[in-house]
């Protein structure tokens, strides 16, 4: 049995959705159908998941939500529209749906602003199901909650809680047709509905295959494969045809965007295995996700991921070494700023701290320096907003000698410097800090080298 989920592109309108109609019925296996809300039709499009956050900030201030809400509606009756079927029935549920989001009561605006958000992916579900219905095709709307897939923690940043793949294994999938799940959201067990971050439809089909003991987890795109590098750096990269989890998890947290990298966690916990395909192409094989003892021959390097939505922090004092609770202190500054730090590589007499800079805003900056100056007393304090980070990654660097020297002999040789250097607290991965400015011209650099 097969998982699958198809991102906000797949199901932007009527042809694309069209596509995954004919990807699902073309495999009887494919039991279970994620879908996110509609995507972007054309660049300057507006995904429905912002037009929902829209209306979500209007209701708060009490404006008028009339067009907001038309503008969301018609995405939908364009699909309805598309495939020729009788709208009045589907269109006047969701239309209902949606005007009764500014009537509700929510505890806080992080739970209004969740029920709002996750609605794209709760309309769009039983759109889809009618639409599979119309068709002449076996097709059931199944929320979360009927699965009894529970969350806690924060309504916009939820966390399922375990026993939920308990109760989803217990749910009885139809012996004919398969059913369609709203991706992104959950249940509190107090029934309010709250949203996993940003890109959560990965996480929904993720836990919904570990849930159902699937035997695959497809993930359908608009890309016909990872690629090793960023296309828009490299052109026409090589792609990777067979990756492991943990190559895959290194790389997403230095910008791989295939993957939310929250959303593989599940299928690692049950060893799923995950094909990422591509919605208009889905005969190429795409890349396959897998346990770290089903590839045979690994790569010396599997991918090149770079992010720069980093800041560092360098701080200088003799003997720093030599202090008793040197580091606990800048911790607990940064503790009562509500600030975490990404690294924290450190010398006898240096420490660079690195941080997500999306954590932070100008006066939490600000603060945080004048208290470490305070207490500290380094004798050089340098914020660095001209960094970012590249992550180096494949099975292949595990106890491989000469693998560093391989990627800093060239990047010396270009004239590009490397501030961090962090090799060893992942056997299989290589994390170098370099200036912002210069990311781009090092990644090709380094696929140069190693490709």
């Amino acid at each position: 049995m097969k998982v699958v989920k198809f991102g906000g592109s797949s199901l932007a309108n009527g042809p694309q959705l069209e596509k995954v109609l004919n990807i699902m019925l073309a495999d009887t296996d494919r039991k279970v159908l994620v879908v996110s809300a509609p995507g972007k039709r054309f660049k300057e499009d507006i995904k429905v998941t912002d037009l929902l956050k829209t209306y979500a900030q209007l209701t708060i201030v009490g404006e008028d939500t009339t067009d907001i809400q038309t503008q969301i509606l018609q995405r939908y009756r364009d699909i309805v529209t598309y495939f020729e079927l009788e709208e009045n029935e589907i269109l006047s549920s969701l239309s209902d749906q949606l005007a009764q989001l500014s009537r509700v009561h929510y505890p806080s605006f992080d739970y209004l602003y969740a029920a709002f958000m996750g609605h794209g992916e709760y309309l769009n579900a039983q759109l889809v199901a009618s639409v599979l219905r119309e068709l002449g095709h076996p097709a059931q709307f199944v929320s979360p909650h009927d699965l009894g897939l529970t969350v806690s923690g924060s309504p916009m940043a939820a966390r399922v809680n375990e026993d939920s793949y308990d109760r989803i294994a217990t749910f009885n999938l139809p012996s004919e047709g398969l059913i369609v799940v709203p991706g992104f959201l959950a249940y509190t067990t107090d029934g309010l509905m709250a949203t996993f971050s940003r890109g959560g439809s990965d996480i929904t089909g993720a836990i919904l295959a570990r849930g159902f003991h699937a035997d695959m987890y497809e993930n359908f795109t608009d890309v016909s494969a990872i690629y090793a590098v960023d296309p828009h750096i490299i052109k026409s990269p090589a792609a990777i045809e067979t990756m492991t989890y943990r190559e895959m998890r290194e790389l997403a947290y230095a910008g791989f965007a295939v993957f939310h990298d929250e959303a593989i966690i599940p299928v690692i916990e049950a060893d799923i295995p995950i094909n990422v395909k591509n919605t208009n192409e889905p005969d190429a094989p795409g890349t396959m996700i897998v346990p770290v003892d089903q590839v045979s021959n690994p790569a010396k390097v599997t991918g090149i991921a770079s992010d720069d939505r980093f800041a560092a922090l360098y701080l200088h004092r003799y003997l720093l070494n030599k202090e008793v609770g040197f580091t606990l202190r800048i911790l607990q500054i940064l503790a009562r700023h509500g600030v975490s730090y990404e690294h924290m590589p450190s010398g006898i007499d240096d420490m660079t701290i690195i941080f997500d800079k999306t954590q932070l805003t100008q006066p939490i900056q600000d603060a945080i320096c004048a208290e470490i100056q305070a207490e500290i007393a380094p004798d050089h304090l340098e914020w660095i907003d001209d960094f970012a980070i590249i992550m180096v990654v494949g099975e292949g660097m595990q106890n491989r000698v000469g693998a560093f020297s391989e990627i800093a002999t060239p990047l010396s040789e270009a004239g590009i410097t490397l501030p961090m250097i962090n090799q060893g607290a992942s056997q299989i991965s290589l994390m170098l800090g370099v200036k912002a400015s210069q990311v781009n011209d090092a990644v090709r650099v380094i696929y140069d080298a190693v490709f």
